[in-house]
């Protein structure tokens, strides 16, 4: 299960710097030594008001603890712990306690439903699972042979009692995680059918999060607070595992409440906020009606959608930072960002430029038409190893030349870098031009009378359908909206809908929004 590299491009890789021969757990056993009390995470319990916060000699013994009790449930190397946790201090030594213990952990989101849930442990084989509650997972244990202990962190069968206030007496010598070992199984959105499970080395992830931190310039001074779950990439790897590296300290919230990040920035003197626009969009208006400190803050990153240029300019005004942009994927992290050395506004117009460990390659023979766009095709050190129990479906996304297929239309931005226009999949093409469908949505819902907004289409028909707020917006004042901010490709029909049909990852299901209402089967 792995994907076409040489013997000689792993080495290369090694030379550069974008692969090495320790791991994140590494990492967590260097900054024990070497910053014992320096605050760690600082994990946010809303509803219960109060933070729990881990230094990092606490978060080496709790990964330790968390080890020992892996191994009394019997879990080997290779096994597959799954997680279904919120945003909870508990999360991050389940993290390292795997690669402890040379198990891959699998964190499934806490909104997941059986059906799904039932996917991922059956294709997995996981022998533990853990969750708030142990009610599915209990359900689930009785039809499936493989899963044989399932805990809760909230109820009778507690999970503390086994992993925080015991201490086993097991040796962890020679277990841990190789650097290109398996260690992480994350799940994809599961748009275009079932859901797959992303298969990632300690390696993989380092090139990806080596590529982030360089870009910004990051260090130990780091302090971020994520808005993102912990079981995406965005919060496990550019959150946890890039914290952990650099010996920096990650805040974080178990449920969404948006305007108490910035209780988080102000606390915890945060110079890094990441989200996507609507977080970012709330935390500004959050900071508009009560004002927090936030002098420390210096890089606002937005990921999952295009970045509207009032944004760029709210998020200089209220929080006094700078916006960049953010594109990437579950199979190799963060792949392009807009960067400091760039015009202050790029992050507007533009997805970045590449991390040094990742090439592109904007395919224009696979889309028709004139229009300058192209299939995004990647390949570098931070792709996965794979698709857990796939490995047919993740070799047939290659070319002979070893080129990823994101599955992503892009275009050149004209500085070196690549702008988004949205899944291939999902695109229309009019008079010879790709709508740029991410960017159409960004601005319809920059209205203000829309919540939320998705365009599909079908034989050059295009529909919005818009999540109103209040009586929400005619036809007519949306395309008058899209036409101000200098858009040509203007929708035919409009639908009001009180939700979007979305992935566990928060993506539009947009296949069921074009049988709705365009009558495509």
């Amino acid at each position: 299960m792995s994907t076409p590299r040489s013997a000689d491009l792993a080495a290369e890789y090694r030379g550069l710097g974008w692969w090495r021969e320790e791991t994140f757990l590494d990492d967590l056993r260097a900054q024990a030594r070497e910053r014992p009390h320096k605050l760690a995470i600082a994990g946010r319990r809303v509803t219960e008001s109060r933070t729990d916060t881990l230094d990092y000699a606490e978060l080496a013994e709790l990964t330790d603890r968390f080890a020992g009790a892996l191994l009394s449930l019997g879990v080997r190397r290779g096994d597959v712990v799954a997680v279904q946790l919120p945003n909870r201090w508990e999360v991050v030594p389940l993290i390292f306690a795997c690669m402890a213990v040379g198990a891959v952990i699998c964190p499934i989101s806490p909104i997941c439903p059986e059906p799904e849930l039932r996917h991922r442990l059956a294709l997995t084989g996981a022998p533990v699972f853990i969750g708030l509650t142990a009610e599915i997972g209990d359900r689930l244990r009785d039809e499936l042979s493989t899963l044989e202990h399932v805990l809760e962190v909230d109820g009778t069968r507690s999970f503390h009692s086994r992993f925080v206030a015991v201490d086993h007496d097991f040796s962890l010598e020679g277990l841990a995680v190789g650097a290109d070992d398996p260690f992480l199984v994350l799940f994809t959105s599961g748009t275009t059918g079932a859901a797959k499970g992303v298969l990632h080395s300690p390696n993989t992830v380092h090139a990806a999060v080596r590529g982030y931190v360089d870009a910004y310039g990051l260090d130990d001074t780091w302090v971020a607070a994520v808005s993102t779950p912990l079981i995406h990439y965005s919060g496990f790897a550019q959150g946890v595992l890039a914290g952990v590296m650099l010996g920096g300290t990650v805040a974080f919230q178990d449920v969404r409440r948006n305007e108490v990040l910035l209780d988080l920035v102000e606390r915890y003197g945060a110079t890094l906020l990441y989200g996507p626009p609507a977080t970012v969009a709330d935390v500004v208006e959050a900071q508009r009606d009560e004002k927090r400190a936030t002098p420390t803050l210096r890089h606002v990153v937005i990921g999952s959608a295009p970045v509207l240029g009032s944004l760029v300019d709210d998020v200089r005004e209220h929080l006094g930072a700078r916006t960049y942009s953010l594109w990437g994927m579950s199979e190799m992290g963060p792949v392009t960002m807009t960067r400091p050395s760039a015009a202050a506004d790029r992050a507007a117009f533009s997805n970045g430029v590449a991390i040094d460990s990742m090439q592109l390659r904007i395919d224009l023979s696979a889309v028709d038409g004139e229009s300058g766009v192209g299939r995004l095709r990647v390949r570098g050190a931070a792709l996965a190893l794979g698709y857990y129990g796939r490995e047919e479906v993740f070799a047939a996304q290659f070319d002979a030349d070893g080129w990823f297929d994101t599955g992503d239309l892009a275009r050149h931005d004209g500085h070196g870098g690549i702008r988004i226009i949205g899944r291939a999949s999902d695109a229309i093409l009019r008079d010879g031009q790709v709508a740029p469908m991410t960017e159409l949505e960004a601005v319809i819902g920059s209205h203000p009378r829309v919540l939320e907004a998705a365009l599909v289409g079908l034989d050059s028909v295009i529909c919005a359908v818009v999540v109103p707020r209040g009586a929400g917006p005619s036809l007519d004042e949306v395309r008058a909206h899209l036409v101000d901010a200098g858009q040509d490709f203007l929708p035919d029909r409009l639908e009001l809908v009180s939700a979007l049909p979305k992935t566990l990852t928060g993506k539009v299901r947009k296949a069921e929004l074009r049988s709705r209402y365009l009558g495509e089967r």
